[in-house]
């Protein structure tokens, strides 16, 4: 299986696996405090390489922002709207929203585009200040990893902040479900220095529900 990397009108990098098809799933990256240039998320490839092999009528897209921070979050959102562009624009008529970690923000902030109808947060940040209004009429599906925790020096996101942003939208009528993997971490893989994937403990517990949810997203009749 192979992918294809495509420039996108706001500078920032697509990666395609199975391009052109009518469903298409955009995975939102992660970011940081510190602005830094956009970086392949780890997390993100695994669940395409894991994932995109029993879709094969689904396009995976990774994207890659052109800088990857949250203090720059409507430079990440119009990246990803960028991306969803690109997708439609090869034909896709439907489309499911992965982010992870500040993904998971970015994706709330482009859900209400026309062509996405779901989002999926894996260990997402939904702070306070984030409008959840975009979800109406959507679908929202979190999960967590019951240990992810922000210490000094190592990113995670708590439970407690997904869980809040997911019951706020849940107040507006949106449907969708909140699953913690027991003694979970954040996410399914880091990198290591030499650019390999490290896998991290429970990543098949993430694969399985990532299968699942483009599973629901693909069967759904609309």
């Amino acid at each position: 299986m192979t992918a294809h990397v495509v420039p996108l009108t706001t500078g920032a990098d697509l990666r395609l696996t199975h391009e052109g098809r009518r469903l298409a799933v955009v995975l939102a990256n992660g970011g940081t405090a510190r602005a830094i240039p956009g970086t392949w998320s780890a997390t993100s490839e695994l669940l395409a390489t894991e994932v995109a092999p029993s879709f094969p009528d689904v396009t995976f897209a990774e994207v890659r922002y052109r800088v990857k921070t949250w203090n720059e979050l409507p430079s990440c959102i119009a990246d990803v709207e960028a991306a969803l562009e690109h997708v439609v624009a090869q034909g896709a008529e439907r489309a499911l929203l992965v982010g992870f970690s500040m993904g998971g923000a970015v994706s709330i902030g482009v859900a209400a585009h026309h062509a996405v109808e779901a989002v999926l947060g894996l260990a997402p940040w939904i702070p306070e200040r984030l409008a959840v209004g975009g979800l109406r009429g959507k679908r929202l599906d979190v999960v967590h990893g019951s240990w992810d925790r922000w210490l000094p020096g190592v990113p995670g996101v708590s439970p407690t902040v997904s869980r809040r942003g997911f019951d706020r939208a849940r107040a507006l009528g949106v449907e969708g479900t909140y699953t913690l993997i027991p003694r979970g971490l954040h996410g399914a893989a880091v990198r290591r220095p030499s650019g390999a994937l490290q896998r991290l403990p429970r990543w098949r517990t993430w694969v399985e529900h990532v299968a699942a949810g483009v599973e629901r997203f693909a069967e759904a009749r609309v």
